[in-house]
């Protein structure tokens, strides 16, 4: 057997029957599509969601929801993740995505208190919340 032998079983495959194509086509006049009316003309359909010109579902439903226009997206990490850096760094948003901790768009990064640190930080631009804030200032780092 070779590739150009190949056939589907007979009577598997079956010709689609090609409708408004006038009396040659053998389907006679109105070519089985009924007598006028919108699906009788050419490219005559119904768009999505018409429902015979009753209030279509999308509208009779009560919108629902909200989208804050104003929301920012910010990274968030532990104490705990920043021993990856040496004693004395200077952290910022840069320094963070260079070493791959944080990814893709953010607006800002915040830093909560989970774990310890024995050192020393400088971050720069960075959110950070009160635990987080008391540990680093009694190590002796610095928020700015």
């Amino acid at each position: 057997m070779q590739l150009h032998d190949l056939a589907p079983a007979p009577g598997s495959r079956k010709n689609r029957k090609k409708i408004g194509r006038g009396p040659g086509s053998g389907m006679g006049k109105t070519s089985t599509k009924g007598h006028k009316g919108l699906k009788a003309r050419s490219g005559g359909s119904v768009r999505p969601g018409f429902e015979g010109g009753q209030m279509p579902i999308y509208r009779r439903l009560p919108k629902r929801g909200f989208c804050n226009i104003f929301k920012t997206n910010n990274a968030v990490l532990n104490i705990i993740d920043l021993d990856k850096f040496e004693d004395g760094a200077i952290i910022d948003i840069d320094a963070l995505k260079k070493a791959g901790m944080v990814k893709g768009r953010v607006d800002g990064v915040k830093i909560l208190g989970l774990g310890e640190t024995t050192k020393k930080f400088f971050l720069k631009n960075i959110l950070v919340s009160r635990i987080a804030k008391e540990k680093i200032q009694s190590i002796g780092g610095s928020i700015e």
